[in-house]
Order: structure tokens, then C-alpha cells, then sequence
């Protein structure tokens, strides 16, 4: 799919240097960041990650535990 976009000057500078560092073309380059963007933005990858950072947490400490709880307590839903 071919697409115009518009970015500031010093962006694109800095992408044109970027695919030229990593051997790739502009297309390519904003295709793989585009896709990126994407994936990080995407509410089941932001649940995902926040379910492993909570696996990593989970049991290591009742301080945790107990201030996370307080915390969200505390918040408004």
C-alpha cells in the first residue's frame, strides 16, 4: 500500500540516517515502526505486559501486595 504522509524535516533527517545505519529502505523503515507502534499501542499488548509484570511481582512481597491494594483502593475506577 503506498501512502503519503507529512513529518517535520528534522524527523525525517533522522529517519533517513537511521535506514541508512541499519541498512534499510525508507519504506521499510516506516513500515517496521508503523508495525511497532502498532503492537505497543494495542490494548490487548498493554494487558499482556501488564500481566507479566504482575507474574514477576505476584509473591515476592507482602509490602507489594499490601501497597498496590492501597493504592487502588484509593483510586477512582
Amino acid at each position: 500500500m503506498k501512502t503519503a504522509i507529512s513529518i517535520p524535516d528534522d524527523l525525517f533527517a533522522d529517519a533517513e540516517e537511521l535506514a541508512r545505519r541499519l541498512k534499510k529502505s525508507r519504506s521499510r523503515l516506516y513500515g517496521d515502526a508503523v508495525r511497532e507502534y502498532v503492537a505497543r499501542h494495542s490494548a490487548e499488548s498493554v494487558t499482556e505486559a501488564l500481566d507479566r509484570i504482575c507474574d514477576e511481582v505476584e509473591g515476592r512481597s507482602d509490602f507489594a501486595a499490601v501497597a498496590a491494594r492501597r493504592t487502588l483502593e484509593r483510586s477512582d475506577w
